[in-house]
């Protein structure tokens, strides 16, 4: 039965979503597909329990192909207590932009039905209305996130999800969406990121386990621009990709830093037939067993002088290079403390004068090459003004600040001028002052929350008051060519 059958003005209010693929990629009789799993699962290696898994990927293809995967998966998390899993998969069969989100009702399956968390996906809703949608007809055919919910009954007894698929690659949605879950999560425990995606498709054996190879590397690097290039460009192959890129975008905001591969195979493994194979991975993300990864005090670690001086030196022959070339300059640092991923602004001054300032507030590289891609952005790409001439180079100074990882606070209460850089998001909308502004401006604490609402998110000046409107802090460790 198709979306569209059940979207009858006699069941709309239910708004049940009726199984696509049952008695197809899995058992439609709800005892045989309760023992297939159970099979699946006792035939499952050994899988650590003990890690508080944030985010995990499994396969969605047909259970005699993928299920013996997937299972690693669902045992991985099953001490673990959700009371609201998020499932992403891709759209498969209808292109659009954006994202879909199923807002209410439940989804069906042979063993009943998954209620959806409607607060929580209304809320999504909300917060992009240019993005998030509900297009009922992207469920039509889809089988990415039916596919996940057997495994998920089997596992929990009491459960709620948000089903979201998502569309055309964007880079953009995927870091919407990926900060509307950081926001609407919050210091949730309870919350599983569940992505929905098989990976190569249709190579021989060996191929097939060497591009695999790569695109798990980029997982377990959690690069997310080196992931979506890798898939864009075809190196790296995912069906899922989007809605993985969106989890490894959340894994940067939440500073999650432990990845595990439990289990990867392919439909050869499975069926004998080597020649055009699917891959299929079972992976998890997780914070430290003693959840220190998400402490909000922890700030930056800091840089030794040399190491700041190295990273001026780079952002300095950066922009002259670009200036003069037009082109970025190739940049290789042995520094390890350089190699890590942080976020980092670069703001150019002339004669004491702002002439430029962009940044990177989530990290996605690492911390010399953001410094290099932002210094070549400050100097060229600042809308506010027109971009640095080689004339102008002996006249600006350059100053660089490093981020910490941004955390949410209750409200502006917990806001510390001079010490705290502030985000405002709300509905789509977003804006960011570095903790330096306060020092330069001597702006009140008001004063400051409402500039930053009305000059860089394009909100109310009020807005911030609001409840619905998210604020975010970070501290940063700036430093300058001139003192």
């Amino acid at each position: 039965m198709t979306v569209l059958m059940v979207f009858s003005t006699r069941s709309w209010g239910d708004m049940i979503k009726e199984p696509n693929v049952a008695g197809v990629f899995y058992p439609a009789d709800p005892k045989e597909l309760s023992d297939f799993i159970d099979n699946l699962e006792a035939s499952t290696g050994t899988v650590p329990t003990d890690r508080k898994v944030e985010i995990a990927i499994a396969p969605h293809a047909g259970y005699p192909y993928s299920g013996p995967v997937a299972a690693y998966t669902y045992k991985a998390i099953a001490r673990n207590h959700y009371k609201t899993i998020v499932v992403i998969g891709p759209s498969h069969f209808f292109p659009f932009e954006g994202i879909s989100v199923w807002p209410r009702g439940g989804f069906k399956t042979p063993l009943g039905v998954v209620p959806v968390d409607e607060d929580f996906a209304q809320a999504l809703l909300k917060e992009n209305t240019e993005e998030f949608h509900f297009l009922p007809q992207v469920f039509d055919r889809e089988h990415a996130i039916e596919v996940e919910l057997p495994f998920l009954q089997k596992t929990f007894n009491d459960l709620h999800i948000v089903p979201i698929l998502m569309g055309d690659p964007d880079p953009q949605v995927c870091r919407d969406l990926a900060v509307a879950l950081d926001k609407l999560i919050g210091k949730r425990d309870d919350v599983l990121i569940l992505i929905s995606s098989d990976m190569s498709h249709y190579y021989t054996y060996d191929v097939a386990n060497s591009m695999d190879a790569l695109t798990l590397q980029a997982i377990k690097d959690i690069d997310p621009k080196k992931f979506f290039e890798g898939n864009i460009t075809r190196k790296m192959e995912m069906c899922g990709f989007v809605p993985v890129t969106t989890a490894l975008l959340y894994a940067k905001i939440r500073g999650l830093k432990h990845v595990e591969v439990l289990k990867h195979a392919n439909s050869g493994d499975t069926s004998g037939d080597k020649s055009k194979v699917v891959g299929y991975s079972s992976v998890i993300f997780y914070s430290d067993l003693s959840g220190q990864d998400n402490d909000d005090k922890g700030g930056i670690r800091a840089l030794s002088a040399a190491e700041k001086k190295e990273l001026l030196t780079i952002a300095r022959h950066t922009i002259e290079t670009f200036v003069k070339t037009g082109k970025a300059p190739d940049i290789i640092t042995k520094d390890t403390r350089l190699n890590e991923t942080e976020g980092a602004f670069v703001t150019i001054r002339e004669h004491g004068a702002l002439r430029g300032c962009i940044g990177s507030i989530i990290g996605q590289e690492p911390l010399y090459q953001t410094v290099r891609d932002m210094a070549v952005a400050a100097a060229s790409q600042d809308p506010r003004f027109s971009p640095v001439t080689a004339v102008e180079l002996k006249d600006i100074d350059l100053e660089i600040s490093v981020l910490s990882k941004p955390v949410q606070v209750r409200d502006a209460s917990e806001i510390q001028l001079g010490k705290h850089g502030v985000i405002v998001s709300e509905g789509g909308h977003q804006g960011v002052f570095l903790p330096q502004v306060a020092d330069e401006t001597g702006w009140s604490k008001e004063e400051f929350l409402s500039q930053l609402c009305s000059q860089k998110a394009g909100l109310p000046p009020d807005a911030w008051k609001n409840p619905d409107t998210a604020l975010y802090v970070f501290t940063a460790d700036v430093f300058a060519e001139k003192k």
